[in-house]
């Protein structure tokens, strides 16, 4: 049983993502636990923030355990979803990054620009992406709690950080 099928994952997309998003619908239908499709539901022209902050919802509400969210490069979404507490998203287009983002820096939102790769090459990297598990371990977790402490502080822990250094 891979870690994939226990998954309840969040999908999502803008108008520049709709038809991979609808390719990774299909695919991942039965593959994982549950499939909760964000929208959009057609390529007419919709904001890409909407649908970075619909995915990351049901991932902070608890409602899913992994998202992905498709638009035309990847970065759109990245940058949105990244500005939500709790989220850390990145963009991958290849299977290192995917399974390397979530074991190390517990990554929990894939991005993915449906105008940079293809179907077949998505499926790979979404695979990687779920069927990856956190490590943890004494490095990747001092790294992580830094991350998460800037998440808490914002611009305040460059002023944590330098204080501890004294």
């Amino acid at each position: 049983m891979s870690i994939a099928s226990s998954l309840r994952v969040a999908l999502g997309g803008d108008h520049a993502g709709f038809r991979l998003k609808q390719a990774v619908a299909a695919r991942l239908a039965g593959q994982v636990a549950e499939l909760l499709d964000c929208g959009t539901h057609s390529e007419e022209s919709c904001d890409y923030p909407d649908f970075a902050v619909a995915v990351a919802r049901e991932l902070v509400d608890g409602r899913a355990d992994r998202g992905i969210v498709v638009c035309g490069s990847g970065v759109g979404v990245s940058v949105a979803a990244n500005k939500i507490p709790g989220i850390r998203a990145a963009i991958c287009h290849d299977t290192y990054s995917a399974h390397q983002g979530v074991e190390h820096d517990d990554m929990n939102i894939l991005c993915i620009g449906g105008r940079i790769i293809g179907s077949e090459l998505a499926f790979e990297v979404i695979d990687a992406f779920l069927n990856a598990a956190y490590t943890g371990g004494e490095r990747h977790a001092r790294r992580l709690a830094k991350v998460l402490e800037i998440e808490r502080l914002g611009l305040d822990s460059l002023r944590h950080q330098a204080n501890s250094k004294d």
